[in-house]
């Protein structure tokens, strides 16, 4: 995804977009996944974030993954994946206006899948948390407006430490 990082106040109709958009997914590929949730800033309330709602799904493996391609392509997704991981298979992108979606099709259970959800309920238990992390997503929205990259990776050492203090508490 293209364009400016603008970091906004939280906005309740994220869920909903959420939902709506899950249900066109799950009309797709609901043969091809295993699991499908809301993650990312949009998924925790009162956590200011740009305007794209992240989901993840689930999947066995990379053949199921490259079988949601074409499927995805059909409702408007584009592949945007910076560079595969193993077990993060693709990235797409939908929306060149507000709300976008990012859609990361992972390998159910992996470590990057778990890290995605320990973080988020996380910080929907954990408003002093989310405060910290609004305040650093400010402060690196304004450093590095146009540049996606560092913006993204800035934000690596927190989402790290909180995961490792949510292991930890669990």
């Amino acid at each position: 995804m293209r364009g400016q990082i603008v970091v906004v106040p939280y906005d309740p109709e994220w869920p909903r977009y959420y939902e709506d958009e899950r249900k066109l997914i799950l009309g797709c590929i609901v043969h091809l996944i295993r699991s499908i949730e809301h993650i990312g800033s949009t998924s925790v309330p009162n956590l200011w974030a740009k305007t794209i709602v992240d989901i993840i799904v689930g999947v066995d493996d990379l053949e199921a993954a490259d079988k949601c391609l074409g499927l995805l392509h059909s409702i408007g997704y584009d592949d945007v994946t910076p560079e595969k991981e193993q077990d993060w298979f693709y990235c797409l992108g939908k929306g060149h206006h507000s709300p976008g979606f990012h859609l990361h099709i992972v390998r159910e259970g992996s470590a990057h899948h778990l890290k995605h959800i320990i973080f988020r309920n996380w910080l929907r238990s954990h408003p002093e948390d989310v405060e910290d992390y609004k305040e650093l997503k400010l402060d690196l929205s304004g450093r590095f407006r146009n540049d996606r990259v560092n913006y993204t990776d800035s934000k690596s050492d927190f989402i790290n430490a909180v995961v490792k203090k949510a292991k930890k508490n669990y």
